[in-house]
């Protein structure tokens, strides 16, 4: 028993499954043809049904052969053979029903139509699966099932014959003459070609591909036995009966040995006996095949013909010729009548040739008669001339006319007996040619004719020969393409009317010589212009609509076989004796042309194969053409330079090796595997061909007639008539010539089905638009024709064969004519059904942002796809418009994008709404297309594709272990991740292509392959269980499918990335060497800013860096060792590589280990020593990175690859590095030369910089222009030291510099590359990179000066005088830096200095501190309690209000954080900020003032969440909790203050922002209540009271003793309070100041002065009184002195007016009793100022000081004359005068203020507009108490002073 019960269980299972499905996709194949739109598709699925519909019962057949027999290996062996049948010919039918489907109109039929594909789909994946594990368990014995099958067909022959020995042997229903003989000949070809790749796995020794080959050997002989049984029971001959199974016998008994002799070489693949045996063989069934053939009926005729011309030519070698009596001039009349009954008879047979046998047969005896009696004729003439010179060219003559009719004869029975063989019908035509070629020569040879009689003559049988290319043009006649046809037609008709005048001016001359030429020349101008026009007439047909477009095949075998006749005339024209030196070198020529196209072909076919025995064997046969004719071209050189005999004899055997050479390559090639289908050309096409073909053989008429009157001018040049006829003829074919020309344009391919496409396109945008229109106004009501999930299929699917077919139409525009109009209208053809999904998709979206973003990215396909057949159709396939294919290009990849912005739109939404259908689809066809063998970039490597996909498989990973996390808790997320996953995994399918083509390991290409198709699936099942949590979140089962088949998904990764490390170890090493090393300098870095900190101690105290040093100097040598190794390694094995790239990284982990000890081991004190011993380092492990890099990607490589150079160049840095380090080491303890080695290493370092920035590598990382004006400023610090180092010569000065300098130019040309590869134009991009390459050299330029400072000592006055020019040149050059990243961000430029920008990055840094603040919280939860509602609970405990409360405040606060950032943005949109600003203008204070809020509030923020972890904890207290949140609530009313300063207050922004400071005020409230609600309920639990005497005495002693101890605690944190802030203001604190901090407010805080905007709005002082006041509403007193000055201006001359008051401030909650007046009693002067949070100003202002205009004269009495404090707020905040009166006086208030107790102080400038009366009422006016919440009471002086401006 060969398989296992389990496994061939399966095998059947699946096969019976996919049988079933197949033969309902066939069904429901056949339903959808009434509704198929695009009839061409139809046609093209109908006849993939029919394929696989021939297999089926194949595969029923051989199911039911394993469950009757499963013991039966031959029966095992069959079911395999046949289920890979069967999947060969289902995959097309998969593809191709699939790309019909969105062409159904009917719903009901295409969505049956597309789940039937898709069953059948998913069952060809699991047979394929399990005939592929069925195949490697087979091992070898595969050949003893294939001796078993051809015995059994041996015994079956031996029935046959005893059959036709008792006339039992009848034919089967259905079998006729004609399909036997054509199945028949499609038999013989499959042995042949089995026999041939058997042949060829043998040699090579590869057991695997033997035993498939030999399976496919047995089968294609079975169908041998059965088109054997067809052909003899459908003949009455009964010796042909017995021929045709003897001929069968021979064949199968050859076929026999053939694989037992392939056996026994597997064993010995280098015993060249046993290879000379196996070809022996090979040759003898080859042999045996045509006998087969010979055997059909009518071909045993041909074969008479044959066998009597050549028993003729024995003739031709005996001298003596009979005598014959006949004049001479009969004797050349017989010949000349017999060689154009000769040439009739050649186009009898081209005719015949597509005709019956029967007919064939016919021709073929008439032209055995005809070439009897042209040779009889040839013979008398030959026997009457004396010369022998004459005679032997004359015997040469007939001889070359009887090979040339063997060959037509021969080709003429090939052609008949399959007409289907590619370039069949053009080879038929040349032989023809050939025989017509050859009279002519015989005709010369033998015949004195009169002048221009026998020219005439042999042009006219020319021309005639040329007809037959012109009935029913089916196959291609030339490698011409359609615009090449028609410049040789030009040309042709060119040089035909030059040679048409000729004729005439040389007929009047009676010059005969140069008639004759002339003569010929029109002949070959004719022949050349009917081959360019059949071969148009034939491009014509195939590009017609209703023709069916050929299909490429592995090999252009028409090409090949062309090339094969054009070799095989060449070298027949270097063996003829005759040759001239001339016709020897032309023959050269086409040989070397033909055999360059030949390896060529090998060359592309063996990069698309993936049988890696036919890989191999094509590599083997280009090398044996390639050395064939070197080897010829070798002689024929030798013959050039010495023309003689023997050398020409020595050229003639030299063309044998190569003619061997290439029919074995053509052998090889001509198996159906490797065939391309033909296309077929349809009635209506031949219609179109008409004017083309009709023009052409009026040519060939007009012409002939023309040569013909030609021939009598020749004769008699003075006879009217012949003028006149001559003159009508040559009218005749110049008519014909230019309806030939007009036709060829007019019928040019593809230009109506462009028009066509552009029309339907048109029709589509207008549907488009309607749909838009209807979204607009609120109609597009829901399709309820489909769903929304079938919608989105359909769509996706449209999407992807529009996407599949740009390429054709961009192919087809450039290069292939006619291609261009199938591939144009296959691409239209999808769009209506694109549009009507795309707006049924639309219909079914709630959102109508999404409907119009789907809809506008559909018309911008279809306006993209108008563009691309617009440029298509002018660029027309011509591959000579070069200057239009660049439009054709863009064209195609901006419909490429569009087609994938939309894709990505439509997964989106299928994906959120659970739809996953598209993506399973778009895997599944991912994982048929890597089964193909086509090379996406032949320019890459495939260390190139394994890189990618090493990165691909990895983010795949990544991809399924976030789905894995978010499984369960956020199911919405599933949907793009499963999307990701999808166009991750499409990618990796198509670098598993472009690696398994380029692959050098063929063992690891089909495990390679199936691991990458293993991940699709397991990636589709990981898709379809994602899409069922989201549908069912909760649901526990489907979460569990999700985690099992995300952890399947990984799994597979691991498989992959086995595979590709198995393919390519070495570079797979180099990866992750790279990676290693990577890592490496991450962690140098690391150590240098420690270093550069001071804090890089050694943790031995006593140990020295001589310890260290010669331990690095014995790494370092072994690391240059290590090094030379993985240098040869890229030309070594890959295991070799591999290991030279572990040990090269093992010894730099060790060197960066000693080299840090040693760093360390200098001491802290050392700092830049410590720095420039790691950077040395860390330049070596960078170089190694390099150097890795670059070896993997030379690996393999040819020694004169650009890889192999940047790997020379790669080594020398490492080496230069690696000097550099060990200079370094022996110089960095030196104090007076460390500076200089430092110097010199970054100078090195700069300059290797320079190069890789000058290097085309695409950066690794981004970079924003910001972020190059950022990395230039430390330019200028470096700068800076560098002069200072130069002019002190300092060493500790110079090795600073050195460190300094290599980081800031390292990070500047880093970031310059990533910010330019950003630049929206080639030329910007060229000008930042120039700016940034200037700076990094100028730099470097001003170091080499410090450098010969310190190298040459004395004064160097002469170099520093250039100090002050070197230093200019890099300040231009950073300028110039800066401007070209001004031009990178055009106008959304943003200065990163710039104080609002600040502003602006701060809010949202901010925001995300507050944010992971909160996520901190989150974790706060006590376990046993499940999270169920984010809303406080009243039953929760009391940790876990805090916890609540504390993240409703976090939450808040971000939420603010963001209304605040939004609001600045919104400030600055509207232009009330200007996006430039400077810091000592009035918007940079006010920005500057709101980046310390924003601030503030994120470290009020941040410590709320460490009281509340504390708290929660048990290590702190709830008053902490309780000031933390008060800080919080000050914090958030300071930045509303300071936003509103700018804002209209009743803007929605405004709102917002209001809203959200509510929300922080509530959730602070809300906490610090329970926090006091806590303390309270814990005091009442904890008091109780005792009622004995002795213990109530003891608890009030003991409630004493807490007070006192209380106090004592309150004393001495007040004192603590009072260092702080003595310690932070640097003045003594007092009472009063603590006083006012214990409501939580702390105004000190905002010390920013600032001037506000004079057109301010009116405030709001709800912020202020709740500053004032307090959170819960403590109340202070505050003693204050306002000193008030006003200037007057509005001419020359002002007045200042200064008024000084002292007085104190107490806010109170409510409006106390008026007090007595007071105007005596003057209180103590003691300054301050009233202080308001910023919430004030807008957006980004400073606290703002609340200004009083308050005068009262202390003798006098006290009138109540103040406004309330919120209408003085009013009245200095509004622009305009309430009483609008005129303003025409300017104030100026200043205000001086200090804390009592001098705790700090500022000025602030309030500028403002009052009318005159104001002014009136501030100098007249005194001041009372406050009748609001303010109590003021004052003694004050005044003054006032006049100045002069």
């Amino acid at each position: 028993m060969l398989l296992e019960r389990k496994r061939l269980k399966k095998l059947e299972n699946a096969a019976k499954l996919a049988a079933s499905n197949a033969t309902q996709c066939l069904a429901a194949a056949q339903n959808s043809g009434q509704y198929n739109s695009n009839m061409p598709m139809h046609d093209q699925l109908i006849l993939e049904c029919q394929s696989v519909a021939d297999v089926i019962p194949k595969v029923v057949q051989g199911v039911k052969a394993t469950i009757g027999d499963p013991e039966s290996t031959a029966s095992q062996l069959n079911l395999i053979n046949v289920t890979e049948e069967f999947i060969q010919a289902g995959q097309p039918l998969v593809q191709v029903a699939k790309a019909a489907v969105p062409t159904v109109t009917d719903s009901a039929s295409s969505m049956q139509l597309s789940s039937k594909t898709k069953a059948f789909a998913e069952s060809l994946g699991e047979l394929q699966t399990a005939a592929a594990k069925a195949r490697d368990a087979c091992g070898p014995l595969e050949l003893e099932s294939a001796l078993d099958t051809i015995a059994m067909l041996s015994e079956e022959l031996d029935e046959f014959q005893r059959a036709v020995d008792a006339f039992n042997l009848k034919p089967l229903p259905g079998d006729n003459a004609e399909n036997a003989a054509l199945q028949l000949s499609s038999a013989t070809k499959s042995v042949g070609s089995s026999v041939a790749q058997l042949l060829t796995a043998a040699s090579q020794g590869d057991a695997k591909y033997t035993g498939i080959a030999a399976s496919g050997t047995a089968s294609a002989l079975r169908d041998l036995t059965q088109a054997t049984r067809a052909v003899a029971s459908t003949t009455n001959d009964r010796e042909a009966q017995y021929r045709a199974i003897e001929n069968a016998q021979s064949t199968v008994g050859l076929a026999y040995k053939v694989i037992e002799e392939s056996r026994v070489l597997l064993s010995d693949p280098s015993n060249s006996q046993g290879q000379q045996r196996l070809h022996e063989l090979s040759r003898q069934v080859t042999q045996s095949l045509t006998n087969c053939l010979n055997n059909l009926p009518g071909q045993k005729d041909v074969d008479d013909t044959i066998k009597a011309i050549s028993e003729l030519n024995k003739h031709l070698d005996d001298d003596n010729f009979p005598r014959c009596e006949k004049p001479y001039s009969e004797i050349q009349n017989e010949l000349n009548a017999a060689a154009s009954q000769l040439n009739e008879a050649v186009g009898q047979v081209v005719a015949s040739a597509r005709e019956s046998s029967s007919t064939l047969a016919k021709s073929s005896k008439m032209y055995g008669q005809a070439y009897e009696d042209l040779v009889e004729a040839g013979l008398n003439i030959a026997s009457q001339t004396g010369t022998r010179e004459v005679r032997n060219q004359m015997i040469t003559s007939i001889r070359t006319v009887s090979k040339t009719s063997i060959t037509l004869l021969t080709t003429a029975k090939q052609y008949n007996a399959d007409p289907t063989v590619p370039n069949s019908k053009s080879l038929l035509s040349n032989a023809a040619r050939g025989v017509t070629e050859a009279i002519n020569a015989l005709i010369d040879s033998c015949t004195s004719a009169a002048p221009g009689q026998k020219e005439c003559d042999n042009a006219v049988r020319a021309i005639q020969s040329m007809k037959s290319l012109l009935d029913n043009p089916s196959q291609p006649v030339t490698d011409l393409t359609y615009f090449e046809c028609l410049e040789n037609v030009m040309e042709k008709s060119k040089s035909l009317g030059e040679g048409m005048t000729g004729i005439a001016n040389i007929a009047k001359k009676a010059e005969y010589e140069p008639f004759g030429e002339a003569v010929k020349g029109v002949s070959d101008s004719i022949c050349g212009l009917v081959e360019s026009a059949a071969q148009a007439a034939y491009l014509v047909g195939v590009s017609d609509p209703s023709s069916v477009a050929g299909k490429p095949g592995l090999v252009d075998q028409a090409s090949l076989m062309r090339a094969s006749q054009a070799i095989q005339n060449a070298c027949n024209q270097l063996t003829n004796p005759s040759s001239s030196k001339q016709q020897v070198l032309s023959a050269a020529t086409i040989i070397a042309k033909h055999t360059s196209s030949l390896c060529n072909t090998c060359r592309l076919a063996s990069g698309k194969t993936s049988n890696p025995v036919a890989k191999r064997q094509f590599v083997r046969s280009a090398t044996d053409v390639a050395n064939a004719t070197a080897q010829l071209v070798k002689e024929i050189k030798t013959l050039d330079q010495e023309y003689s005999s023997e050398n020409k004899s020595i050229c003639a055997e030299a063309t044998q090796p190569l003619i061997n050479a290439v029919q074995g390559l053509v052998n090889f090639a001509s198996s159906s595997e490797y065939a391309s289908v033909p296309a077929k050309i349809s009635p209506k096409a031949r219609e179109a061909q008409e004017p083309i073909t009709s023009a052409a053989k009026g040519i060939i008429d007009g012409s002939c007639s023309m040569i013909l009157s030609a021939k009598s001018l020749a004769l008699n040049p003075k006879d009217p008539p012949n003028w006149q006829a001559l003159a009508n003829h040559s009218k005749c074919v110049s008519d014909s010539i230019k309806k030939l020309v007009s036709s060829i344009r007019d019928k040019a391919p593809g230009q109506k089905d462009c028009d066509n496409a552009v029309e339907k396109l048109n029709g589509c945008i207008r549907d488009i638009d309607q749909a838009c229109l209807s979204v607009t106004s609120q109609n597009l009501a829901p399709r309820t024709d489909q769903s929304a999930k079938t919608f989105a299929e359909q769509t996706t699917n449209c999407a992807v064969e529009i996407s599949d077919r740009i390429d054709d139409v961009r192919n087809s525009a450039k290069s292939e004519a006619e291609r261009l109009g199938h591939s144009v209208n296959q691409m239209a053809s999808y769009f209506q059904p694109l549009v009507n999904n795309c707006i049924g998709s639309a219909s079914y979206l709630l959102n109508t942002k999404q409907q119009t973003l789907l809809l506008d990215q559909t018309k911008t396909v279809a306006e993209c796809a108008i563009q691309l057949v617009l440029c298509a159709k002018d660029s027309g396939g011509n591959p000579k418009a070069v200057q239009l294919h660049g439009d054709v290009d863009e064209s195609a990849d901006q419909m490429k994008d569009a087609l994938n912005d939309l894709t990505k739109t439509i997964e989106n939404v299928a994906t959120q709404a659970g739809v996953v259908s598209g993506l399973i689809d778009t895997i599944t066809s991912a994982i048929a297309k890597a089964e193909s063998a086509d090379l996406p970039d032949a320019s890459m490597s495939y260390v190139d594709y394994q890189t990618r996909m090493v990165s691909t498989v990895k983010e795949i990973a990544r991809i399924a272990q976030e789905i894995s996390t978010k499984n369960g808790e956020n199911a919405s997320s599933l949907g793009p991740l499963c999307s990701n996953l999808s166009r991750h995994y499409v990618q990796l399918a198509v670098d598993c292509r472009g690696a398994c083509s380029s692959s050098s390991t063929p063992d690891v290409i089909p495990i390679l392959r199936s691991a990458v198709q293993e991940l699709g699936r397991a990636s589709i099942s990981a898709i379809k269980s994602a899409s069922s949590v989201q549908a069912l979140p909760n649901d526990t089962f489907a979460q569990k499918d999700l985690a099992e088949s995300a952890k399947n998904v990984g799994d597979k990764v691991s498989q992959v990335l086995s595979a590709l490390q198995a393919g390519s170890r070495g570079t797979q090493a180099c990866i992750n060497a790279a990676s290693t090393v990577s890592g490496i300098i991450g962690d140098l870095d690391t150590t240098i800013l420690f270093a550069t900190a001071g804090t890089l101690h050694s943790e031995n105290e006593n140990e020295s860096f001589a310890d260290h040093r010669e331990n690095i100097l014995k790494t370092a040598k072994a690391l240059v060792e290590d090094t030379k190794t993985l240098v040869a390694g890229a030309a070594s094995s890959q295991e070799q590589l591999a290991s030279a790239a572990q040990n090269a990284v093992s010894t730099i982990l060790q060197l960066s280990e000693v080299v840090k000890d040693g760093a360390s081991s200098l001491g802290s004190n050392n700092p830049e020593a410590q720095v420039m011993l790691l950077n040395a380092v860390k330049d070596v492990a960078s170089a190694l990175g390099d150097l890795i890099q670059a070896t993997k990607s030379a690996s393999g490589k040819s020694v004169n690859d650009p890889a192999m150079i940047y790997l020379k160049d790669s080594a020398k840095v490492m080496v230069t590095n690696v000097t550099s380090l060990l200079k370094t080491v022996k110089a960095v303890e030196d104090e007076h030369t460390r500076g200089t080695r430092a110097l010199e290493s970054t100078i090195e370092i700069i300059a290797q910089e320079i190069r890789a920035f000058d290097s085309s590598d695409v950066p690794k990382v981004k970079a924003t222009a910001e972020d190059l004006v950022r990395y230039t400023k430390p330019i200028t610090l470096a700068t800076a030291k560098a002069v200072a180092a130069g002019n002190s010569g300092r060493q500790d000065d110079v090795i600073v510099a050195a460190n300094v300098g290599r980081k800031a130019i390292s990070d500047m040309l880093a970031t310059c590359k990533a910010a330019a590869h950003c630049a929206e134009s080639s030329e910007l991009r060229q000008r930042t990179l120039e700016a940034g390459r200037q700076t990094a050299v100028q730099y470097r330029e001003l170091l080499i000066m410090v450098l010969q400072i310190l190298s040459r000592p004395g004064p160097n006055s002469d170099i520093k005088a250039q100090f002050p020019m070197i230093s200019k040149e890099i300040a231009l050059s950073v300028t110039n830096l800066v401007a070209s990243a001004e031009l990178l961000k055009a106008n959304d430029w943003e200065d990163p200095e710039d104080p609002v920008v600040i502003a602006e990055n701060e809010l949202i840094g901010a925001a995300k501190s507050i944010d992971a603040a909160a996520n901190k919280l989150s974790k706060l939860v006590p376990k046993e309690r499940e999270r169920v509602s984010k809303e406080v609970d009243e039953t929760l405990s009391f940790h876990e209000m805090i916890i609540e409360a504390a993240k409703a405040i976090a939450t808040a606060t971000s939420a603010l954080i963001k209304a605040a950032s939004a609001a600045q943005r919104h400030l600055i949109d509207t232009g009330k900020v200007s996006r430039l600003t400077r810091y000592d203008s009035e918007e940079g204070q006010w920005s500057e003032g709101l980046v310390s809020a924003a601030r503030l509030v994120a470290a009020a923020t941040h410590s709320l969440v460490e009281a509340a972890n504390a708290l929660v904890q048990g290590n702190s207290t709830e008053e902490k909790l309780i000031s933390a949140a008060k800080q919080v609530a000050s914090s958030t009313a300071q930045l509303l203050v300071a936003c509103k300063v700018k804002m209209e207050l009743e803007s929605p922004i405004a709102h917002n922002l209001q809203a959200a400071g509510n929300a922080v005020k509530r959730a602070t409230d809300n906490l610090v209540r329970a926090a006091q609600q806590s303390i309270a309920h814990q005091e009442e639990e904890s008091l109780v009271v005792s009622r004995r005497m002795v213990g109530s005495i003891k608890q009030e002693l003991e409630a004493q003793a807490e007070v006192l101890r209380k106090q004592k605690e309150y004393e001495m944190a007040l004192g603590k309070l009072t260092a702080v802030r003595k310690a932070k203001y640097g003045k003594s604190g007092n009472e009063s100041d603590l006083e006012g901090c214990q409501s939580g407010n702390d105004s000190s805080r905002f010390e920013t002065s600032y001037q506000s905007s004079a057109n301010r709005s009116q405030l709001d002082t709800s912020e202020l009184e709740q500053s004032v006041y307090g959170t819960q509403g403590f109340a202070y007193s505050t003693p204050v002195q306002v000193r008030v000055r006003h200037d007057s201006g509005g001419s020359e001359h002002s007045d200042r007016h200064t008024t000084s008051i002292n007085g104190t401030i107490t806010p109170k909650k409510t409006p106390p009793a008026t007090p007595a007046r007071n105007s005596a009693t003057r209180l103590s002067t003691q300054t301050t100022r009233i202080a308001l949070p910023r919430q004030f100003e807008p957006l980004q202002t400073p606290p703002h000081f609340i200004t009083k205009h308050i005068e009262q004269n202390a003798d006098s009495s006290i009138e109540e004359k103040i406004p309330s404090f919120k209408e003085s707020i009013k009245m200095f905040s509004s622009p305009k005068n309430q009483d609008g009166s005129k303003q025409f006086y300017t104030s100026s208030t200043t205000v001086k203020t200090n804390f009592p107790g001098n705790m700090g102080g500022g000025e602030l400038s309030q500028h403002g507009r009052m009318s005159s009366s104001h002014v009136e009422k501030v100098e007249t006016t005194t001041t009372k108490r406050f009748e609001s919440s303010y109590h003021i009471t004052s003694s004050s002086s005044s003054s006032f002073q006049k100045e002069t401006k």
